[in-house]
């Protein structure tokens, strides 16, 4: 791919989820390469992904990566595991000479971190659906049995940044009873959203149950990557964009990670899509 850059741009690292979820990969982004350029896009007009179709999902994953190419974007994190299991291998299509990171739900170390054997993965419907999530299981559960839970609902109340509310509370049990009724030792957060609402729950599957994700890997992945890049050095600047409303973002930023010093702007350069939910 060519990497030249237009006089007034910057090369950067591009980042971009359904909506407020992959904060939680650009946070661990920011904490790993405090020097690099990043450019956030949270498609919230459009959130979530998780109950989308696979050609929604990738009309719209290929549109965001266009706009964060022509933005200076040398590198893609997919920091949306839905994203990923839909439209990375056609944003790899595209753009073949493009280092581009996804995220998906790490089976294979989950199956390592198990004692019993015996894994729950939380994820978004769609998630759970896709081929690339069913490739996962064959090739990495071995002999490990796998709890598959869908979670409809539970990132459009993440998102809302009530992360306190009863509803939100009343939906989690919900999901995790299945789980603790499985008996499992391990539980896989299978979506960028949840990690946002790990402490909730911790306190629903109980002290027996150890969390996983898999933010730091997708961030060290990015790191080695961008290192064999050879970009010219530049600070680590931070650009926020979303859909939907830039000071909803900035708000939610503030409470939920602290980023007193960051303000969000409105996404203005990719077109809505013409596609449907389903």
């Amino acid at each position: 791919m060519n990497i030249a850059l237009s006089p007034d741009q910057v090369a950067c690292l591009g980042v971009f989820d359904s909506g407020v979820g992959g904060l939680t990969v650009l946070r661990e982004l920011r904490r790993q390469l405090p020097a690099v350029p990043l450019r956030y896009v949270a498609d919230t007009a459009h959130a979530p992904y998780g109950q989308r179709s696979s050609a929604f999902i990738t009309e719209r994953s290929l549109a965001i990566g266009q706009h964060l190419i022509d933005h200076g974007a040398r590198l893609l994190v997919v920091a949306c595991n839905t994203a990923t299991a839909h439209a990375i291998h056609a944003m790899r299509q595209r753009w073949p000479g493009l280092p581009i990171v996804g995220t998906e739900p790490g089976i294979k170390p989950a199956v390592a971190a198990s004692h019993g054997g015996r894994i729950g993965v939380l994820a978004t419907p769609a998630t759970i659906a896709s081929a690339r999530y069913q490739a996962l299981l064959a090739r990495h559960a071995g002999a490990a049995q796998i709890f598959s839970q869908p979670c409809p609902g539970l990132a459009d109340l993440i998102e809302t940044g009530e992360l306190e509310s009863a509803a939100l509370r009343e939906l989690l049990a919900t999901l995790c009873a299945p789980l603790r009724a499985a008996g499992v030792d391990t539980v896989l957060m299978g979506c960028t959203h949840y990690p946002l609402i790990q402490p909730l729950l911790e306190a629903e599957l109980g002290p027996t149950v150890q969390l996983l994700n898999i933010e730091a890997a997708v961030a060290q992945q990015a790191a080695r990557l961008w290192a064999g890049l050879d970009l010219p050095a530049a600070a680590g600047r931070l650009d926020l964009e979303t859909s939907g409303d830039p000071e909803e973002l900035t708000r939610f930023v503030q409470r939920a990670l602290g980023w007193q010093d960051v303000g969000a702007e409105r996404l203005t350069m990719v077109p809505r899509t013409g596609l449907e939910p389903v």
